[in-house]
């Protein structure tokens, strides 16, 4: 089940990312679906990071 979630994180980010690279390139404003997936991704990867930085905070001072 992990394995399957990473492997969708990571084609929506390539797939953003390529798509926000190729409209830079070509001077072109990023769709707001585009936009909006950007900010989805964007947000579950800092709420993950300080998920895991609070967790190993809490481990490394419990014990």
């Amino acid at each position: 089940m992990f394995g399957a979630v990473v492997f969708t994180y990571g084609m929506l980010m390539s797939f953003v990312l390529s798509g926000a690279a190729r409209n830079r390139k070509e001077q072109r404003p990023n769709p707001k679906i585009l936009e909006f997936v950007g900010l989805i991704l964007c947000g579950v990867s800092v709420a993950l990071s300080v998920s895991l930085f609070g967790y190993a905070a809490v481990d490394q001072l419990a014990g």
